[in-house]
């Protein structure tokens, strides 16, 4: 049998803030600095990146870099003829440019400083993307089975994984207050195995333009779940946009350290946990449940019994331990827990993951020997889900207990648990913001995770961001442009082609309009040279943030490659709002990429239309060749007109290429507007 997790199971467990315990910030900094540097005495050493099945970019003179010892020689040679020499510096850096060949495999690279030697095998010569943003990029192939879909069937429908030409970088993920020079990974072939820790979208984006061109392909993924688009962009970039000089001063000052800060911040995050608690009778064996739902578990609970629900969830199972095992130190192993808990054994809590950021990471608690007995023993888990999905998101062989000496006995607790919604997060306060320096702080994860990797020579960047930015859609539209704009400036090879996602379907609770307003600025961003965008509208999932179906982002993604880089002739756009008129009581949408224009499943549905007073209502739409007449009898003298304004809608107009069209409007009313 093979065993893919129906969730999160092969998701980097390093996810969260840097350590597990309340580190002092300058003490991580450090730790931090110091990982950056070059290792004392050494006399000859690369980044990460430079690594045996590695992608070089064809056909360019490419950055290659590295440390030494002061003063010494650098020869670099290749399989393929090129070569080059350069010295290192009084600081013992070096850096040198070779020239690469067309598309090979099986190639030899070699650096030699001094009497050290570092000779990289395997080396393949083709084209190499970077692949960043949240979790949508973060998502791993393995994570993109269905609940319904066997593990047999996963793999049959996923397609060849062993492919030889597709090499895979994932970059671990790192927190810096100030660019660092180096990153955690290393370059793998594409095997079952590592395409499946992989991310889908990166993986389907690389296969589908791999397969369709023949040369080699590396894919670089750099990202990390639940972030903001100012942390993937650098201090310059930020000054010079502004809007970020109170963040980028306040992220100086932790960078600097502050007790007193932090332990204020420990002990309002306490007390926002200790209102949760109330009457923990629920935690004893003693307690009755008859009155609670049933939730079969693994899974993500929006899929199963509980439904759509945001909140605090109480779980409890009843385990049958083993006579041998009584009095004995276990292990209480839960896998990823989305997003946070807090956990009981037989009434005494025993750990818990309560801070943001964590809802990757897989949970495994100590029981000590006084709390186990002999036969029935109960497990309580109270869990907190801010958004999205929630619960155990791993697969079923994450979720048991075991003997803490032994990991070979161990007893499921995968199955039916026991479960009662306590409290919404409408009814929870807002829990207290972080003043440790995180992934979210301005700048952040660029200078984490994207500035060690400059000037790698790339081919172009895909990227997958945009709802932990949802709220700001004005702001986006000018912040995505800079990130592009700074990215292509910091790795300094043109305007790189920058292809991204298009944020889907998804019911945010409460939203106006803003879920809308970020697509917008999304789709602004094409005004941006060399960008391209793909559209989710109908491969989203509105109960789902993270929507399984990757293979259609990637390959749609790919689909700009291919014809803007490649030269193939295909289609690469849905239909694209062009202008519009009032014609007598309607209004008349244009658009571009229409060929073959068609509303599946009916007439086009989530049309709306307004008079000049910006009240909407739902308007009739007929396909009129390529273009679209909308009108309503509660309108006469139509001004503005809006496509899937919702933040869930999953609206039905394609192209004759089956591609979506993104959610538009006419107008620039204020926010808030929507259908009444």
């Amino acid at each position: 049998m093979i065993d893919v997790p129906d969730a999160r199971e092969h998701v980097r467990s390093n996810g969260g803030m840097i350590g597990s315990a309340p580190w002092r910030v300058a003490m991580r900094l450090i730790v931090l600095a110091l990982i950056a540097l070059p290792l004392a005495g050494q006399d000859l050493r690369l980044p990460a990146l430079f690594s045996d099945h590695m992608v070089l970019q064809r056909d360019r003179q490419v950055a290659i870099w590295g440390w030494g010892a002061p003063n010494k020689h650098i020869e670099i040679t290749s399989s393929w003829g090129a070569s080059a020499q350069t010295h290192v510096s009084s600081e013992g850096t070096w850096n040198a440019t070779l020239k690469t060949a067309g598309p090979a495999l099986d190639q030899k690279l070699t650096v030699t400083c001094g009497d050290t030697n570092r000779v990289f095998n395997d080396v393949a010569i083709g084209d190499v993307w970077l692949c960043s943003g949240q979790s949508n990029m973060e998502w791993r192939l393995s994570q993109t089975r269905r609940s319904d879909q066997s593990a047999e069937d996963f793999i049959k429908d996923l397609g060849p994984t062993d492919l030889p030409g597709v090499r895979l970088f994932t970059v671990q993920n790192a927190i810096a207050p100030a660019p660092k020079s180096d990153v955690g990974g290393s370059w793998q072939r594409s095997a079952q195995a590592p395409a499946l820790d992989f991310s889908a979208c990166g993986f389907h984006f690389g296969r589908k333009v791999h397969q369709e061109i023949g040369v080699p392909i590396g894919l670089i993924a750099s990202d990390w779940g639940g972030t903001v688009c100012e942390s993937w962009t650098s201090r310059d970039a930020l000054a010079k946009h502004g809007q970020f000089d109170a963040g980028l001063e306040a992220a100086a000052q932790l960078a600097r350290g502050s007790n007193a800060a932090e332990k204020a911040q420990k002990e309002r995050l306490a007390a926002w946990w200790k209102q949760l608690d109330g009457d923990l009778r629920w935690t004893h064996d003693a307690f009755d449940p008859s009155g609670w739902d049933e939730l079969s578990t693994p899974g993500i609970w929006e899929d199963k019994q509980v439904g759509a629900f945001d909140g605090v969830l109480l779980m409890r199972h009843m385990v049958e331990v083993p006579a041998a095992w009584a009095g004995k130190d276990l292990t209480l192993e839960l896998g990823p827990v989305d997003d946070m808990d807090t956990t009981w054994f037989n009434g005494e809590k025993v750990g818990g993951m309560e801070r943001p950021g964590m809802w990757n990471v897989p949970r495994s608690y100590s029981v000590p020997g006084r709390l186990v007995k002999a036969g029935a023993n109960v497990i309580g888990v109270r869990c907190v889900d801010t958004g999205g999905g929630g619960g155990f998101a791993g697969g079923k062989n994450a979720m048991r207990l075991r003997r803490s000496s032994d990991k070979t006995q161990a007893v499921s607790l995968a199955g039916t648990w026991r479960c009662r919604k306590a409290k919404s997060m409408a009814q929870l306060p807002p829990m207290p913001a972080s003043t440790r320096f995180g992934a979210n702080e301005p700048t952040a994860l660029y200078n984490g995770m994207i500035a060690p990797l400059v000037p790698f020579g790339l081919r172009g960047f895909l990227w997958y961001q945009g709802e932990s930015n949802r709220t700001r859609g004005f702001q986006y539209r000018s912040l995505f442009p800079a990130m592009i704009t700074d990215w292509r400036g910091k790795f300094g090879q043109g305007d790189l082609p920058f292809y991204f996602v298009q944020i889907a379907p998804y019911n945010y609770g409460g939203d106006t309009g803003q879920a809308a307003e970020l697509r917008e600025a999304q789709m602004m961003t094409l005004g941006l040279k060399h960008t391209g965008m793909a559209v989710t509208m109908d491969i989203g999932n509105p109960r789902d943030i993270h929507p399984k179906n990757k293979r259609d982002v990637g390959e749609r993604l790919a689909r700009w490659a291919l014809a803007k880089d490649y030269g193939k002739d295909v289609a690469f756009s849905g239909p694209a709002y062009a202008g519009m008129g009032v014609e007598g009581n309607a209004i008349r949408l244009r658009f571009q990429h229409a060929a073959g224009l068609t509303a599946r499943d009916g007439a086009p549905s989530h049309f709306q239309i307004a008079a000049e007073d910006g009240k909407f209502v739902v308007a009739t739409a007929k396909i009129d060749g390529q273009t679209i007449l909308v009108s309503s009898p509660q309108i006469s003298s139509p001004a503005a007109a809006r496509y899937a304004w919702g933040d869930a809608d999953e609206p039905n107009l394609f192209n004759g290429a089956g591609l979506p069209a993104s959610s538009f409007r006419t107008d620039d009313l204020p926010r808030g507007i929507r259908r009444r």
